[in-house]
């Protein structure tokens, strides 16, 4: 039986490792406070602008619908010499290689994702994938499926056991540009939308994105909209990924079953769904094959989706689309 301390070590190892979920910044130990003081300006990231909800214009989505659903499927590999990775075993002494965590997540690739295949042919719903760039390397066939079913491509970094931390400018762009280069080969289309391994970014990263012809990102969840980003050249868009009802933080992080998974979904979706008689929103479904992909979960997602399409004030679509047609209801935006 695992401790306390054990648990609580995993957790915090978890939390660290999480890769595509973006908790590598959510859950490690806290930062000492630094003492206030009454002139200082607090510092923000300027690449926004202020914007309050029920300031906003009303318009609609596609064939008068409110909400718009978007469902992004992490398609992701590691290296089998490194520790880092989200993990489904606790691995406190970094051991390499991490054959537990490591084969977990293979599973995603080999078995996961073509469970939520049939579950998105089901219910004639594309999905978009956030793509590490080496899975067009490793698994071109799983990239040619992907393909045939008509999913969007997001780049997502090359694999997850790195990010985009710490690299100068000139360095960030030769590997956005590489990912983009490498899955427009792959696929036949360059990518026009960006989710960082971890959704982690550099000071760069945005300018980075638009100057590469990327229009939008699901780094920056701080709506319920898309809204511009303030960048040096070109358009760059925040499109709502919604981290609260990612698989990792539910089932890993939390310890959800698959019927606290389904409620929270269709919780969220609930409230969206009566906000948007007043302002249109959008929702995202992050997703992991190696988790919600499980035989135990995946009901849960196809219920989900089931329960959401009975109402038709909803529009499932693609990353892109909903970017495309957020321009035409602002086109100065």
């Amino acid at each position: 039986m695992r401790t306390g301390n054990g648990r609580r070590d995993f957790i915090k190892q978890g939390l660290f490792l999480a890769g595509a979920a973006g908790v590598l910044t959510s859950g490690l130990a806290p930062i000492a406070a630094r003492a206030q003081v009454v002139s200082k300006p607090v510092r923000r990231p300027d690449r926004y602008e202020d914007s309050f909800i029920f300031e906003r214009k009303p318009y609609m989505w596609p064939g008068n619908k409110t909400l718009a659903i978007w469902i992004a499927p992490n398609v992701e590999v590691w290296n089998y010499d490194s520790p880092v990775g989200v993990g489904v075993s606790p691995n406190s002494g970094n051991i390499v290689p991490d054959v537990i965590n490591y084969g977990w997540r293979e599973y995603g690739l080999r078995v996961g994702l073509w469970r939520f295949a049939d579950v998105f042919d089901a219910a004639g719903v594309k999905a978009t994938v956030a793509l590490n760039s080496l899975v067009c390397e490793h698994y071109p066939k799983a990239v040619d499926e992907m393909k045939k079913r008509g999913w969007e491509f997001m780049g997502h970094g090359t694999t997850n056991s790195e990010s985009l931390a710490g690299l100068n400018p000139e360095r960030e762009r030769e590997v956005i540009r590489s990912v983009l280069k490498t899955i427009e080969q792959a696929t036949g289309r360059k990518p026009r939308g960006w989710l960082g391994s971890g959704l982690v970014e550099t000071y760069n990263t945005l300018d980075i994105l638009a100057e590469e012809g990327v229009i939008y990102c699901g780094d920056w969840n701080a709506d319920d909209q898309p809204y511009p980003m303030k960048v040096k050249t070109g358009k760059l868009f925040s499109i709502p990924y919604c981290m609260e009802i990612n698989d990792i933080p539910l089932f890993l992080r939390k310890g959800y079953t698959g019927e606290q998974y389904y409620r929270s979904v269709i919780d969220q979706f609930e409230t969206l769904l009566a906000d948007s008689k007043k302002q249109p929103r959008v929702m995202g479904i992050p997703l992991h094959p190696m988790i919600t992909g499980q035989p135990l979960r995946i009901k849960y997602l196809q219920r989900a989706i089931a329960e959401m399409q009975k109402n038709d004030a909803v529009w499932f679509a693609t990353g892109g689309e909903i970017i495309d047609a957020y321009q035409r209801a602002h086109p100065t935006g």
